[in-house]
């Protein structure tokens, strides 16, 4: 099965690998059909595990490989990394969306009437943006035939996002279960979260191949996005809870699990 798989064209693989982490989304969210509330200190240890896999895999699958490719120069890293950033800023003030645990006034983005439940499916839909461009983008890398870019790292740096995406499915869907709604459109709103990352990873890949001199920029502008997100977002809302020491300890033990994984596997 594995030696198909490294058979097939990056594009395609980053396509198989988005729609992985689309289904762990899934399977998250699929929760929701056993039970109508979750803990909040069982959420909140979920996503600060989330936010260590993301800012490992920021660093270990991302960066670090930018930098090696670029022979040692700061300059791809740093100018990709901010640039990530910034896009991630430019999208988070246009696309409404609305954070957990928030009311509805402090929806952020451009102003409109959409429902709770729709800003609330749009804000985990922008966390998933930047973790299909870090797939796609590191099977486009693996393509590229650069030791530090292995097709090894790429299928980690997948397992890893996979894994952190299952508390994000459960985060939309049980908040709108709790808000009367069916169990079946709980689930639905709560796995479509997740569908733009197969999307992004197809667009990652595709213009690494297209365009492999911009390679150690893309990989830096996908850890930059992540980190956007994981700073302004993820970490602050498992620190909402008042299970702040806990969440920061599930932090760590992310960073540990992806730190593992990129380098036990890539």
């Amino acid at each position: 099965m594995s030696g198909t798989f490294e058979t097939l064209h990056p594009t395609v693989q980053a396509l198989l690998a988005g729609c992985f982490t689309w289904g762990v989304t899934a399977l998250g969210a699929a929760l929701v059909f056993f039970t109508r509330t979750v803990n909040k200190r069982l959420l909140d240890l979920m996503l600060g595990f989330a936010a260590g896999v993301m800012i490992a895999a920021s660093f270990w699958s991302l960066l670090a490989p930018a930098i090696e490719m670029s022979d040692g120069s700061f300059v791809p890293a740093v100018v990709g990394f901010l640039a990530g950033g910034l896009f991630l800023r430019l999208i988070d003030a246009i696309l409404p969306h609305l954070h957990l645990n928030m009311p509805l006034k402090k929806a952020e983005g451009i102003h409109t009437t959409w429902r709770r439940s729709v800003l609330l499916v749009l804000a985990i839909t922008l966390h998933n943006i930047p973790e299909g461009l870090a797939v796609g983008v590191a099977f486009g890398g693996a393509a590229a035939g650069l030791p530090s870019a292995s097709l090894a790292g790429a299928m980690a740096l997948a397992l890893g996002i996979g894994l952190q995406n299952f508390p994000e499915g459960l985060a939309v869907s049980a908040p709108l279960r709790r808000e009367g709604f069916s169990r079946l459109k709980s689930f639905w709103y709560g796995q479509m979260s997740g569908a733009v990352e197969p999307l992004f990873a197809v667009l990652g890949a595709t213009v690494v191949v297209v365009a492999r001199p911009i390679l150690p920029y893309a990989l830096a502008f996908a850890a930059g996005a992540m980190i956007f997100v994981v700073v302004e977002e993820v970490i602050p809302e498992s620190q909402a809870g008042g299970n702040a020491d806990w969440a920061t300890l599930a932090c760590m033990a992310g960073f540990a699990v992806m730190m593992a994984l990129d380098v036990g596997l890539g």
